[in-house]
């Protein structure tokens, strides 16, 4: 029997003028959810480095990466997908959200700033994002249901 390990992910939590950072977790219009930036991990690369290289193609923003923040599990419960997900702070170093952006890999379409009191008025994951985003401390948020 064929054992899976759970996808390990990296996801940037970008505040700008007190704004949080989420793209559409969903390329073409599948899902109105949102989410941090970030992707699957490469073997051979840390995670900052994997971490730059998805932060950069799916928003044109060039970062350095913090300190982690938050470890999030999520999973199918009627399925075999379980994956793992590293927040970390992230500062933008260079570059500026551009509606000509075209993430390489066709995933994210749409990125944009959103103010805590905006989340209130979309759907995100995970769903302690506002506490890791804007909090101080370290966070474990285990095993979610995924949802599309």
């Amino acid at each position: 029997m064929k054992t899976l390990c759970p996808r390990l992910a990296v996801r940037a939590l970008i505040l700008h003028e007190n704004r949080l950072l989420l793209v559409n977790a969903w390329g073409g219009g599948v899902s109105d959810l949102w989410c941090a930036p970030g992707g699957g991990v490469e073997r051979g690369a840390s995670l900052p480095d994997n971490l730059i290289r998805e932060v950069h193609e799916e928003t044109g923003l060039t970062v350095t990466v913090g300190a982690p923040v938050l470890v999030n599990e999520f999973h199918d419960p009627n399925g075999s997908f379980h994956q793992v997900d590293l927040y970390f702070r992230c500062q933008i170093v260079a570059g500026s959200l551009s509606p000509t952006w075209r993430d390489p890999e066709g995933v994210v379409t749409e990125r944009r700033f959103f103010a805590r009191a905006d989340l209130a008025g979309i759907r995100f994951k995970p769903d302690c994002l506002p506490e890791a985003a804007w909090g101080g401390t370290m966070l474990y948020d285990p095993l979610e249901p995924i949802i599309r």
